[in-house]
This record gives C-alpha cells, sequence and structure tokens, in this order.
C-alpha cells in the first residue's frame, strides 16, 4: 500500500485518499473506472513522495513538489498527455481538499498541463458507414438486431455502454426520441432517425418479443444475446470489428468511431455545436470542440478538390 507516514501533521494521505473516493463517488457521480483513474494519478504522487523519502502530509504538500514530481513522472517515459492526465488527477484531489478548508491554497493551482496536440479520432464517411452496416448477414439469427444496432449507434452517437443499457421502456419512437443513461447514470433525450427506428421495430418485432429466456434481469434491455441476456461491451467490439473486415474497410473501427463520425458529419452538415454537445451527453463543449478541428480539416479539403484556385 502507497502511504507516507507523518507523525507531526494533523491528516494522512490514507484518509484523504478515501474522502476523496467519497466525494467522487457521491458528489461527482463518477463511473468507477473514472474514479479508479483519479485515485491512481494521486497515489502515483504519494508513491513518488515515498521513493524521495519526503515525509509531508497533503496539506503541506508545495507546488515545487509537484513540479519535481511532474518532472520524475516524465524521466521515467511517461509521455505528455499521461503527464497532462496525472496533474488533472492531483488538481481535482487538491480542489477536493479545498472544498473540505483542509487547505487554503492548491500547490497544483498555478502549473499548467504539458501542451500535447489533440489526437483527432478516426472518422468514417457515410460510404464507410453504410458499407459497414450492409455487411450485416440478415439471414442469420443475430442480424436483425446487428442491423437495428449498428444503425442506433449511428444515429444516436452513443456511446457503448449506453448502447448496450439502452431499456425498451426507454423508447419514445413515435415522438422520434431514446432517453439515453449516460456517465454518471445521467439520463439524456436523444434524438433518432427513422431508418435506425424502422430497424429496431424490425428487430422486437421479429425477434425480441419471441424470445422465451429472457433473463429477470435483462426484460427491459432492448439488446440481449441468444440466451436472453444483455450484451456486452466486448461483444459489440467484436461485431463491428469483423463486420469493418468484411467490409474492406481497412481503418481502425470500434462503436466509438460509430459515435465520432456521428457528430463530425453533424458539423460538417452545419449542425449548431451546442446542440451536438446535448445529443452527445457533453458536459462540457470543449470536449464537443474537438469536431470544429474536423470540420476545418474537411472545408479546407473542399477548397483543395473544388475551388479553381485550390
Amino acid at each position: 500500500m502507497l502511504i507516507v507516514v507523518c507523525y507531526f501533521c494533523s491528516v494522512s494521505w490514507s484518509s484523504t485518499i478515501k474522502g476523496f473516493k467519497s466525494y467522487l463517488q457521491l458528489e461527482l457521480s463518477l463511473s468507477a473506472n473514472s474514479i479508479e483513474a483519479y485515485l491512481r494519478d494521486v497515489k502515483k504522487f504519494v508513491q513518488y513522495l515515498e521513493l524521495q523519502e519526503i515525509d509531508v502530509a497533503p496539506e503541506k504538500v508545495e507546488q515545487q513538489q509537484v513540479e519535481n514530481f511532474l518532472q520524475w513522472v516524465s524521466g521515467i517515459g511517461l509521455n505528455a498527455r499521461s503527464q497532462a492526465r496525472v496533474l488533472s488527477g492531483l488538481k481535482a484531489f487538491y480542489k477536493y481538499l479545498l472544498m473540505e478548508d483542509i487547505i487554503d491554497v492548491a500547490p497544483t493551482e498555478l502549473l499548467e498541463a504539458p501542451r500535447i496536440g489533440r489526437k483527432l479520432p478516426e472518422v468514417l464517411n457515410i460510404e464507410e458507414i453504410n458499407k459497414i452496416i450492409d455487411a450485416v448477414d440478415l439471414s442469420k439469427p443475430e442480424g436483425e438486431r446487428n442491423k437495428a444496432m449498428l444503425e442506433t449507434l449511428y444515429s444516436c452517437g452513443l456511446r457503448v455502454t449506453e448502447l448496450i443499457n439502452l431499456r425498451v421502456s426507454k423508447l419514445m419512437l413515435a415522438e422520434g426520441f431514446v432517453i439515453v443513461i449516460g456517465k454518471g447514470d445521467k439520463e439524456r433525450i436523444a434524438p433518432i432517425g427513422s431508418v435506425a427506428i424502422k430497424h429496431i421495430k424490425i428487430y422486437i418485432d421479429s425477434k425480441r418479443n419471441h424470445m422465451g429466456n429472457i433473463e429477470k434481469d435483462s426484460e427491459d434491455i432492448l439488446f440481449l444475446n441468444r440466451r436472453g441476456k444483455k450484451l456486452t461491451r466486448v461483444m459489440i467490439f467484436t461485431i463491428i470489428k469483423n463486420l469493418a473486415i468484411k467490409a474492406g474497410i481497412t481503418k481502425a473501427v470500434s462503436p466509438h468511431t460509430f459515435r465520432h463520425s456521428f457528430a463530425t458529419h453533424l458539423v460538417e452538415g452545419g449542425a449548431d455545436l451546442r446542440a451536438v454537445q446535448e445529443m452527445l451527453g457533453h458536459e462540457s463543449i470543449t470536449t464537443t470542440e474537438i469536431y470544429t478541428h474536423l470540420d476545418r480539416e474537411y472545408l479546407r479539403q473542399a477548397i483543395l478538390d473544388f475551388h479553381p484556385r485550390g
């Protein structure tokens, strides 16, 4: 266990990390994976203090010690993106200590993350999306389900977890909406297109309504496996990967590729960025703004391809 003992201090690392975890769970309602990532960042710092034999309590840490730590993680090979991730975790931790009145000034307050190039996500064009969806074999028992899943994924821009947790009781197909359970169990209303609605209805009428083995915990889950259980994330990844290979798509394709493509096609078509933010379920507009970079590149390419002075 990564614990630095401080005999002359008012609070311990173990108690503040425990309180930080409760704050992330109860007040921020973060997912288990996000909570684990934040705790891992703080524990890296504690490990550094232990290795350097620095005996200091959380509220006594100084900015220079955090700067030395960031230099240390850089020296052991963490790239700029990972360094920024670690600093983000420490900033969240010290924000929590500020809120609890354990400290008056955060040692991370003036620190800036290393500059990193924003990695643009892989995006499929409309033709490639169609090829993958058309590669679904409707003669197979899972065919209608898979087609409905892909149409829904692309129509709503869902995360893979949101897709597998989609509930029958949350479908408002007559109104053209579905209620999605997003990060932190937050619900949002997402528009859904007529093509996706059509294939969901076909799947429900021809397959799902005739399943006699649906497990009790999965009775309200829309997309089920042949044993009547909720699908796993891995299964969705496998289905999409195999269909992409079958369609002859050489790009690295995952469920998230459909989400990125959904957002990019909306922005390219002139959709308001705030509307796209709402549809994706992004907390901050800055998360959505990555698609404006894709859009600028699209416009630049259009000029190069079609303008007489391109």
